[in-house]
């Protein structure tokens, strides 16, 4: 039987996810092998109703500059008795390729090391997704999707700046980044934002309503005295992630969790979150 490998993507989109599929598939066909791509993450991957798709040379070359993620994704954990070998044996799968984060390459290496306790045995490659730039990679070398998020970021961002000038109002404005400001501020820096507000200033310290406040307070005061009636403030959502919840809870502001525990930032307005604790 014709060697497989398997492709799955985790967790959420990112650009530049079809670009890593195109060009792994293109690596292993050229080696003589099949490449399956699994839609909805581990939570397809371990379905009964799994849905593959055979990744094609030319479907590879089609999705090479598309933007996003071709095959669907989850953020679904499984436990490892959720673990089956059916697919990897039928297949004859040797290698699985997973793009995502931390909790999807450590669910890939479960996964691999209670394949070998069956006597199946399957190498991983992880690829890191992740645009907030997070990773020790070289120098000038960011993670793929910063650049493409952190332009559009800019683009949306210099908008509302504008508008704030026109209208001589403050607007705040979040960027995405769970624990780390580099997408925040890559955006804040370029759109000439007035104040950009990041975890990593705080430097481990306490992050409460009052300091948040405070920064933005102080923006606009300066501004004042220089004429200037208008401005943004632009806040990493990560700055929430490490608020406490006491903090939180004092806005009327509470967090649900994704199956690996993390704060599901996204199910509600940080702006909004910003002013109600100001």
């Amino acid at each position: 039987m014709q060697k497989a490998i398997a492709i799955l993507c985790g967790g959420g989109p990112a650009p530049g996810i079809n670009t890593v599929v195109a060009a792994a598939t293109k690596a292993f066909l050229k080696e003589g092998y099949r490449v399956i791509g699994i839609h909805e993450g581990f939570k397809g991957l371990l379905s009964a109703d799994r849905k593959t798709i055979d990744v094609s040379y030319n479907l590879a070359d089609y999705l090479f500059d598309m933007g996003g993620s071709y095959f669907k994704m989850s953020r679904f954990k499984p436990k490892d008795s959720d673990f089956s070998t059916d697919f990897f044996t039928e297949n004859n799968i040797k290698l699985l390729l997973t793009i995502g984060g931390d909790d999807t390459a450590s669910t890939a290496n479960r996964l691999s090391i209670w394949l070998a306790k069956q006597n199946v045995k399957l190498q991983n490659i992880h690829v890191p997704k992740t645009i907030d730039n997070d990773l020790p990679l070289p120098e000038g070398v960011p993670t793929f999707g910063f650049r493409s998020a952190a332009e559009e970021g800019t683009r949306i961002a210099k908008t509302f700046f504008e508008d704030a000038r026109t209208s001589q109002n403050w607007f705040v404005i979040t960027a995405m980044g769970r624990e780390a400001g580099h997408l925040a501020l890559e955006i804040g820096v370029a759109s000439r934002c007035t104040m950009i507000i990041i975890p990593e200033m705080f430097r481990g310290r306490e992050i409460t309503a009052q300091k948040l406040g405070r920064l933005a307070v102080s923006s606009m005061l300066k501004r004042a005295i220089l004429g200037l009636e208008y401005g943004a403030v632009m806040i990493s959502e990560g700055v929430f992630h490490f608020m406490s919840n006491e903090e939180l809870s004092a806005a009327g502001v509470s967090f649900t969790t994704d199956a690996h525990g993390h704060p599901e930032l996204h199910s509600i307005s940080k702006s909004h979150v910003f002013n109600a604790i100001i």
